[in-house]
C-alpha cells in the first residue's frame, strides 16, 4: 500500500496541554500546524476528574472538558489533527520525517510534546490479563477505575504527589486505603502530605515493598505479598485492589540515539529555551519536564516551543539547512 505524504511547516507530536498550546500559538502565527495524536489523545488530563489549579477556572473544571476547550481553540486557528502511531523518526536532515502506518510526514520544524506514561513495578501479578491481574484489580489511574472498587479495601503504592492524590481520591469509593511506601517518609509536597495524613480513611505501611500481587482472574485481586525492606520479613496483606503510583516515564523512546536525554528519557533542552540538540526540533511538556509536571507549566512550555519554532523558521525557511554551530550562535 502506498503511503500518503504530508508536508507541513510545523508538526506537533502529542495533544496534551503542551502540544495543543503549541498548536494554538503556531496556528495564530499562520503556520498551519499538524498535531499527530498517539494512543492517549489529550494527554494525562483525559484521565483526571477535577482540575482545580488551572488558572481561569475559579470553580474548577473536568480534565476532559478542559482538553476539549484546548482542542477547539487550536482547531479555530487552523490546526489539523491526525490520529496515528508514529513508528519511526528520522531527524538527520530537514525536512524531518515521521513514519506511521499510512503516512509519511515531513516537518520543517518538529515540536515533541509526547508526554509521559505511568511506571509499573514489574512484579508478578501486575501485568495485564490473562498473564496477570492488570485491568482486573490492578490500575495506575484512580480517576479511571476508582468507581469500580466501591466498598473495598485498597492499596496505593508510592510516596509522591501522585500517590497521595490517588489515595485521597480513592477514599471516595473505598472502605479504606493503605499507602505502601519503600521509605520511612513521603516524597510528596507538604500540602499533599497534610491532606493524606488528615484523612481518617488512609493508613500507611512504611519501609515496605510490594513483591507480588495475589488473586485470580475470577476473583480479581485478593491481596499483596509485602516485604519489609529493613527486616526482610514477608507477609500477605489482604486488599481488593492495587493502584500503582510510582511516577511516570517520558514517551521519548522514538528519539533515542538522536536527541540528548537524561538517564530516564526526558529530552534535554537549552536553558530558557525548548531547543534540543538538533536545530529545528523542540521539546515541551512532560517529555522534557521531570520537575514540575503540571498542566499549566506544560502549556507554558508549549507556548515557548511554538515561538521558538516560529523564530527558527523565520531564520531557516523550508529548503534551507542549518548546522548546530549556526543555531547555537543564533540562540546566544
Amino acid at each position: 500500500m502506498t503511503k500518503e505524504t504530508i508536508h507541513k511547516e510545523v508538526v506537533i507530536l502529542g495533544s496534551g496541554p503542551a502540544g495543543l498550546t503549541a498548536a494554538i500559538y503556531a496556528g495564530r502565527a499562520n503556520l498551519k500546524p499538524l498535531v499527530v495524536e498517539g494512543p492517549e489523545p489529550g494527554g494525562q488530563l483525559m484521565i483526571t476528574t477535577d482540575v482545580d489549579n488551572y488558572p481561569g477556572f475559579a470553580k474548577g473544571i473536568l480534565g476532559p472538558e478542559l482538553m476539549e476547550q484546548f482542542r477547539e481553540q487550536a482547531r479555530r486557528f487552523g490546526t489539523e489533527f491526525l490520529v496515528s502511531w508514529v513508528s519511526k523518526a528520522d531527524l538527520s536532515q530537514r525536512p524531518f520525517t515521521l513514519e506511521t502506518e499510512d503516512h509519511t510526514i515531513k516537518a520543517e520544524a518538529l515540536i515533541i510534546a509526547s508526554g509521559a506514561s505511568a511506571k509499573w513495578l514489574g512484579i508478578p501479578g501486575e501485568a495485564p490479563t490473562p498473564a496477570g491481574l492488570g485491568g482486573n484489580g490492578v490500575s495506575a489511574c484512580a480517576t479511571c477505575d476508582g468507581f469500580f472498587f466501591k466498598g473495598k479495601p485498597l492499596v496505593v503504592v508510592g510516596g509522591g504527589d501522585t500517590a497521595m492524590e490517588e489515595a485521597t481520591f480513592l477514599t471516595k469509593f473505598a472502605s479504606g486505603v493503605t499507602v505502601i511506601h519503600r521509605r520511612d517518609a513521603l516524597r510528596a509536597s507538604k500540602i499533599m502530605q497534610d491532606k493524606a495524613f488528615g484523612n481518617s480513611k488512609i493508613e500507611f505501611i512504611w519501609d515496605t515493598g510490594v513483591e507480588e500481587i495475589l488473586g485470580t482472574r475470577e476473583a480479581g485481586v485478593t491481596g499483596v505479598r509485602l516485604k519489609n525492606l529493613k527486616t526482610d520479613e514477608e507477609r500477605v496483606f489482604p486488599t481488593g485492589g492495587v493502584f500503582i503510583a510510582i511516577g511516570h516515564k517520558p514517551n521519548t523512546d522514538l528519539f533515542r540515539g538522536q536527541l540528548d536525554m537524561d538517564e530516564v528519557g526526558y529530552i534535554k533542552t537549552r536553558e530558557r529555551s525548548t531547543a534540543t540538540n538538533i536545530p529545528g526540533v523542540f521539546a515541551c511538556g512532560d517529555a522534557q519536564d521531570s520537575v514540575y509536571r503540571q498542566a499549566v507549566t506544560a502549556a507554558g512550555t508549549g507556548c515557548m516551543a511554538a515561538i521558538d519554532a516560529e523564530r527558527f523558521l523565520d531564520n531557516h525557511p523550508a529548503g534551507t539547512q542549518s548546522g548546530h554551530k549556526e543555531t547555537e550562535l543564533a540562540a546566544q
